[in-house]
């Protein structure tokens, strides 16, 4: 994988920056891949639903609104989406059980920890175009992320590299 800081200095206003306090919770620092999205509020049932699916090295965005209340991934979930062959979760959220999630091996990224778990509604939309710190992400858009950020990119900039 290409560094972040690379791809900024090689793309220029082609790469969008996830900024803010995105802590990594998963074993794997880097990741990549292209992105899913989910925009939901406080209820990870839609989480649950993506991460059953066959990943194929895509990153779950789930645009949760930045609460702190309840936590939208954890453990299990975790497991779950190393078994699917996910690359990473970035959650503009919270995340739970951060001991397990630390032993995945997966990227995942979350703006905090929350010990209570999610209600389950089954509320949220999949694949709609989601605004997580102030940049719009549409699926299949890519992300990388690695000690250095999180950053975005309409297409895989690594493809023509």
């Amino acid at each position: 994988m290409t560094p972040t800081a690379d791809l900024c200095d090689d793309h220029g206003d082609a790469v969008h920056l996830l900024s803010g306090d995105f802590i990594s919770y998963g074993s794997l620092a880097t990741f990549c891949g292209p992105i899913t999205t989910l925009s939901v509020f406080e209820d990870n049932s839609l989480v649950r639903d993506a991460l059953e699916e066959p990943g194929e090295g895509r990153v779950l965005v789930v645009a949760g609104g930045g609460s702190k209340r309840y936590a939208l991934v954890g453990g299990n979930l975790g497991i779950l989406a190393v078994d699917n062959g996910w690359a990473g979760i970035v959650v503009d959220g919270c995340v739970r059980d951060a001991a397990e999630l630390r032993e995945a091996s997966l990227g995942i990224r979350a703006r905090g920890t929350c010990p209570r778990k999610s209600v389950k509604r089954g509320q949220g939309d999949r694949d709609v175009l989601v605004s997580v710190a102030d940049v719009d992400l549409a699926p299949g858009m890519w992300l990388w992320a690695d000690d250095d950020g999180i950053v975005v990119a309409d297409h895989d900039l690594e493809a023509g590299i």
